[in-house]
């Protein structure tokens, strides 16, 4: 138990950190922003880069890992839609949203760093193709159809595909495939430079995530917030690991650090511009609380399932 806290204890560490100096007012909310848009915009692209670039593809990607992660997700909307079947669509589609999106980027890479840091980069990049590309975008545009069966919007794929598109660390992920695809390297002095910014990102971002709870409004229906929490830590991860078992019982060849890796990626809490994506819906306060429980109830959960796997 002691070897797992030893994993935990930094990560929680910095988030309580992060989380005091936002409310001894050392951090405000406009400099815990700017610091946030750092990490996103600034930290983790060259990360993403510098982890695929300096790969051959065909160990960039692990077709298992993907496949895991893909159908493990679709497992969960799937109960996550029936659970909430009861409850009005926006509130459904904001529900689904929070049950399936983990923080890969704040809080699933420093974790990674610790548990397998030569693929932790890796790692982040499969997550956050398979986020970002399939999930985040099928989410919004459950938003918008909620939005359209209530009478306020429509259905906008064009502006939710573009806005994914553009998103720094999309970009840095495009960029680090084509030159691993061509074999190529960015000179030396560049190469430094991208690594600097890519090592301020692990510990930064815990601060980040650990002064962003600290502004979350705490209204709104706690016993729905408390299941979107339930629903991203405990459900997601059993989803996931039951398509791991699945896969292997068809001789896939998914390796044990790789079904960890998988299982832990999708245990970790909600992302965190979770309450962001969401705005606009009425139910930002629902989402703010299932971010806060699924976070501080995740310290638990992560330390048993840590016991389990390792």
């Amino acid at each position: 138990m002691l070897a797992i806290l030893g994993i935990t204890f930094p990560i929680f560490a910095a988030i309580a950190i992060g989380f005091g100096l936002a409310r001894t007012g050392f951090l405000t909310p406009p400099q815990t922003g700017l610091l946030s848009k750092f990490v996103i915009n600034v930290a983790l692209p060259p990360l993403i880069f510098n982890a695929v670039a300096s790969r051959p593809i065909a160990e960039v990607f692990s077709l298992p890992f993907m496949v895991t992660m893909f159908l493990g997700g679709l497992a969960t909307l799937a109960v996550s839609f029936l659970w909430f079947s009861r409850t009005g669509p926006m509130r459904r589609a904001v529900a689904l949203m929070g049950s399936v999106v983990p923080n890969s980027a704040f809080v699933g890479f420093p974790l990674m760093t610790i548990l397998f840091p030569g693929d932790a980069g890796v790692i982040l990049s499969m997550n956050f193709l398979i986020e970002n590309v399939v999930f985040i975008p099928l989410l919004l545009v459950a938003i918008e159809m909620a939005r359209g069966a209530e009478g306020s919007g429509g259905v906008k794929l064009r502006r939710v595909f573009l806005g994914v598109l553009r998103r720094p660390m999309i970009i840095g992920l495009i960029l680090g495939v084509v030159f691993s695809t061509l074999g190529l390297s960015l000179p030396e002095p560049l190469h430094r430079l991208t690594t600097m910014f890519a090592n301020s990102a692990s510990a930064l971002a815990l601060v980040v995530i650990g002064a962003s709870l600290a502004g979350l409004a705490t209204t709104g229906n706690r016993a729905m917030g408390a299941q979107i929490a339930a629903m991203k830590l405990i459900v997601h991860p059993l989803m996931v690991a039951l398509v791991a078992w699945a896969l292997v019982a068809l001789g896939l060849g998914l390796d044990a650090d790789v079904r960890a890796a998988a299982i832990i990626s999708a245990a970790v809490p909600s992302f965190a511009i979770y309450t962001v994506l969401v705005s606009g819906t009425r139910h930002e306060g629902l989402a703010s609380l299932a971010l806060l429980i699924g976070t501080v109830t995740s310290f638990v959960t992560l330390n048993v399932l840590l016991a389990v796997l390792l």
